[in-house]
């Protein structure tokens, strides 16, 4: 049964994908929320190129659509199912808003068949993040960022 429901569930991203794919708004990447009790809280795909927006992946547009619904930024016990294997940022988002499961389709390497370019920024990670020619980093002004913290920790603001 739970594999008939994962099916379910994961065709409606795919339809969702294949949608605005169709219509020039996105790549072929589409995700799905569910809450704990299987209530589907999202459904979005990719809208990078109607939107102009380059973080307009499916799974954050889902992300934002569930959190909305649920009115929390804890998706805590909610389960996203994904098109693809979510790309750095994707997978930095999903962990933010506490999603412990995640059920995708292709891999990375499906992606990168057809053209898209997870790969470099996964190795760019692992590789110490010290590559300019992809991201040239430097540390500055630290003293004034730190007060700022320091503020934020003394008025025991909230932790999320």
């Amino acid at each position: 049964m739970k594999n008939d429901m994962n099916k379910e569930l994961m065709r409606k991203a795919v339809e969702k994908a294949r949608e605005t794919m169709n219509k020039d708004i996105g790549g072929p990447f589409g995700a799905l929320i569910i809450d704990e009790s299987g209530k589907v809280l999202a459904v979005a795909s990719n809208s990078v190129l109607k939107d102009h927006d380059p973080t307009a992946h499916a799974e954050i547009n889902a992300i934002r659509q569930a959190a909305k619904a649920k009115g929390t930024y804890d998706l805590r016990g909610c389960t996203i199912y994904s098109t693809s294997y979510p790309c750095p940022m994707c997978l930095g988002a999903i962990i933010w808003a506490n999603i412990k499961t995640l059920v995708y389709g292709c891999d990375k390497q499906d992606a990168a068949a057809i053209g898209f370019r997870d790969d470099f920024i996964y190795e760019y990670i692992s590789g110490g993040m010290k590559d300019a020619g992809i991201l040239d980093v430097d540390q500055a002004f630290r003293e004034e960022c730190l007060a700022l913290f320091q503020e934020y920790e003394k008025k025991e603001k909230q932790l999320y």
